[in-house]
């Protein structure tokens, strides 16, 4: 069964984090949110549980227990992954301009979220807070979310993960559409496969290096 999961330097053991096709397995019976591996169905599910900003395509094997946004197995193998620290902030402005047409954005939000210039992620952020919170005492809920949602994508000192999650949450709240979760969950698969087929290959190991290695030691 595939599946998405999000890592940090280590997993949240402390253990390292396996190579892609490595199996990271778990001896004993599994149980949901309590032993076992984990992850999701949905990429934005697994969003929800992300201690780090890396995005892990996963293969899992006995699969037991299930939610709607995750499920446990007893083996998990990495296929690939991605550092997802720009398509998560990406996607953040992408959904908080889903919502643009529910409230009066300012001009420099958004400026902020048509470009992702980080020069005007303050005062975005600020004009976004404000407007949100005029929203909300004129009882303008959707206005008012959607506002939470740029300013969400403006964050600074968030996580990248966080940043994502937020402004989703509060964009699917602004829109009140009930398909609005699974919207932005295909979204964000989107711009992580454009992102992955962007990437620059990794590169190869310096066959030549190791061969002057050899010369000098032999030679010099």
């Amino acid at each position: 069964m595939l599946g998405w999961h999000f890592v940090d330097e280590t997993l949240k053991n402390g253990r390292p984090v396996p190579a892609d096709g490595e199996a990271l397995s778990h001896d004993g019976p599994v149980s949901l949110c309590e032993q076992g591996l984990h992850a999701s169905e949905r990429v934005l599910d697994a969003l929800k549980f992300a201690p780090g900003n890396t995005i892990c395509r996963v293969e899992c094997d006995a699969v037991g227990e299930r939610q709607t946004d995750k499920f446990v197995c007893g083996s998990r193998t990495i296929l690939w992954r991605l550092d997802g620290e720009e398509v998560l902030r990406a996607f953040a402005r992408k959904v908080a301009l889903d919502v643009a047409d529910l409230w009066n954005m300012p001009d420099d939000v958004r400026r902020f979220l048509e470009t992702g210039n980080d020069n005007l992620r303050v005062a975005a952020r600020g004009a976004a807070r404000q407007a949100s919170r005029e929203a909300a005492l004129a009882d303008e809920p959707q206005a008012a979310a959607a506002g939470e949602a740029a300013r969400a994508a403006a964050a600074r000192t968030h996580a990248a993960r966080s940043t994502g999650l937020a402004a989703a949450w509060a964009a699917s709240k602004a829109t009140r559409r009930d398909d609005a979760w699974t919207e932005y969950n295909r979204l964000l698969e989107t711009m992580i496969e454009a992102a992955r087929a962007s990437a620059p290959p990794e590169a190869e190991d310096d066959e030549w290096g190791d061969f002057a290695d050899e010369i000098e030691a032999e030679f010099g």
